[in-house]
């Protein structure tokens, strides 16, 4: 089977889709599958695949990703009756236009990730550019998917509330799950968020609720890690400093083993989010043996059920009461929920068991076999 994965960028290293695309073909190209992965090379970035074909930017404002030469590609590739499958993720760009038009009349089938950017939230975002975008050229392209692919039930409720009734896969995004190290129970304790410093990860609440805890737990610090977001962390660190906030770190962007080494030395990680269709950082987090907070805006509600986190409603007051619950949290009852999670990480979402997922879907679309279980056709 030849499969061609396309996305607008792999060069943001803090952008979990950058990441989860490329170990998508990873994990698929070991179990035999020919890829390809078709990206803007928007900015020169070190180590790149050997899978990868980069396409230069051509005319058209920079944020639509237009690209020419990336069109002709898709469409000499599929014209030559090689490949059967090209999966796209996300949308609001000409490369998610593209992956659409060159399968029209084709045999070969459409699969459509959209990642996120078909929540409430994410479509309340520039909502004008986004209604001519997505009537003129996205919401065409995207008909004409064979299947979606959601990460989560609530991201299937956002697919069938637009109208699409193709079947939809719904897996969850993988996740490289590290041996897991024992955690120092001396010096500082430490509540860590990592993710971009944006306004829909709800960095303000968070700052906000840590204002109202972090004289009752002198013990403990806050790290907020990641990189900025078009000018949104600055306004971040005057709220802080504007909130008289202590034991507040503001790390930068964390990347490779810093990460994941945050991840180890934090006691608790937190992501107050807005919306999330997945959120890596949350998976990362676990598979590190490290408890998660998360907010309804993600779909995390797993974390109760399997004894490794909280998920709780989105603002400020819920997230104080959970704070004030976790903060008191005794240092065996952490290493025992990391445990829980590390192994629910390791069980459900390692890549070596999502990636053979994804292939038994691309088989089943082209017309091997029965639906996989994971595959919803209502």
């Amino acid at each position: 089977m030849r499969v061609i994965q396309v996305v607008a960028s792999i060069g943001d290293e803090a952008s979990g889709i950058s990441n989860s695309v490329r170990r998508l073909c990873e994990s698929l190209i070991a179990t035999g599958t020919d890829v390809r992965l078709a990206s803007l090379d928007r900015a020169p970035a070190p180590n790149l695949p050997g899978y990868l074909t980069g396409f230069p930017l051509g005319w058209g404002p920079r944020r639509l990703g237009v690209s020419s030469r990336m069109r002709r590609w898709l469409e000499h590739e599929v014209a030559s009756g090689g490949v059967e499958i090209i999966h796209n993720h996300s949308l609001w760009m000409m490369p998610n236009v593209y992956s659409g038009r060159v399968c029209r009349n084709q045999s070969c089938r459409l699969i459509v990730s959209p990642q996120g950017t078909l929540s409430h939230w994410a479509l309340g975002q520039n909502r004008l550019q986004k209604e001519i975008f997505w009537r003129l050229l996205q919401r065409p392209a995207v008909h004409v998917a064979a299947c979606f692919h959601a990460t989560a039930e609530s991201e299937f409720e956002d697919i069938r509330r637009l109208g699409f009734r193709q079947p939809v896969c719904i897996l969850p995004n993988g996740v490289d799950v590290p041996p897991l190290e024992q955690k120092s129970d001396g010096g500082r304790r430490r509540l860590l968020f990592l993710g971009r410093i944006h306004p829909k990860k709800g960095v303000d609440i968070l700052l906000r609720a840590w204002r109202v805890v972090e004289h009752r737990f002198p013990d403990w610090e806050l790290h907020v890690a990641g990189p900025d977001n078009r000018g949104y962390l600055a306004e971040m660190q005057a709220l802080a400093a504007q909130l008289h906030l202590t034991r507040l770190v503001f790390c930068g962007p964390l990347y490779d083993d810093e990460k994941w080494q945050a991840y180890r030395d934090a006691s608790v990680f937190v992501l107050p989010t807005h919306s999330e269709n997945f959120g890596i950082a949350v998976a990362e987090a676990l598979a590190a043996g490290t408890p998660a907070i998360v907010t309804h805006g993600a779909p995390w509600a797993g974390l109760v059920e399997h004894g490794a986190g909280w998920w709780i409603e989105i603002g400020v007051d819920p997230l104080v009461a959970c704070l004030e619950q976790a903060l008191s949290t005794p240092p065996q009852r952490f290493r025992e929920m990391g445990r829980a999670g590390h192994e629910w990480m390791k069980r459900d979402f390692s890549w070596d068991r999502i990636g053979p997922k994804f292939l038994a879907t691309y088989r089943w679309v082209v017309g091997d076999g029965e639906a996989p279980a994971w595959v919803r056709l209502d």
